[in-house]
């Protein structure tokens, strides 16, 4: 904890609370001390407890996913208060956890609006890499109904899974792209120069020219 203090930035942490994280960690400076300290599932569960956010991004990093029951998942997605810690718990832990689908099912319809997008970023990584079984119709008539006034964090995993399904399923491109249309979500969202619009159908349409070019 006190090599992490040593690594607060002010600056970084202005930066950050703009989007929510209350830390000022350089994530390159923090990617290094994981690297240094490796694997260690017992510091990872005690950093988590310490409920400070740059202490728990550390052990997102040098946890053991596979280690993780499926109830302290489940307890940790509840907990992970900010959205960066919320972002690595789902993208490094929970994804590689032999509990995943479960959750996804479980999370889906949550009715906490942060826990169900967790739901949905599952469901975005199975579209694009394990889709059978999935009712991609069904998830498109969900998306239609509710992502225009959902709230934040779950309207950005609904357009997400707009986005994904529109790129990996030809079939159903022209309806994800109807959809992101009519419902303009993040239309008029800043990109940076370089960057793809996080607009569905500008989104798509880009990934999939990268796709044939």
């Amino acid at each position: 904890m006190a090599e992490l203090a040593a690594l607060e930035d002010p600056k970084v942490r202005a930066v950050n609370e703009k989007h929510g994280d209350d830390h000022g960690v350089n994530l390159t400076k923090l990617r290094a001390l994981a690297k240094r300290l490796k694997t260690q599932q017992e510091l990872a569960c005690r950093l988590w407890e310490t409920d400070d956010t740059a202490a728990r991004l550390l052990a997102l990093l040098i946890c053991r996913p596979k280690a993780f029951a499926r109830d302290a998942l489940d307890t940790m997605v509840r907990e992970a208060r900010t959205p960066k810690v919320h972002d690595w718990l789902v993208n490094y832990v929970v994804k590689k956890s032999p509990h995943a689908e479960e959750l996804r099912l479980a999370w889906f319809g949550d009715p906490d609006p942060v826990v169900a997008s967790a739901g949905w970023a599952l469901t975005t990584e199975r579209v694009a890499k394990k889709s059978e079984g999935l009712d991609l119709s069904g998830l498109l008539d969900v998306i239609e109904a509710e992502m225009k006034d959902a709230p934040d964090r779950l309207q950005w995993a609904m357009n997400h899974c707009l986005a994904q399904i529109g790129i990996a399923h030809p079939e159903h491109r022209t309806r994800a792209i109807g959809i992101g249309e009519r419902l303009e979500v993040l239309k008029d969202y800043l990109t940076s120069p370089g960057c793809t619009s996080p607009f569905a159908p500008t989104w798509i349409t880009e990934m999939v020219r990268r796709q044939q070019g």
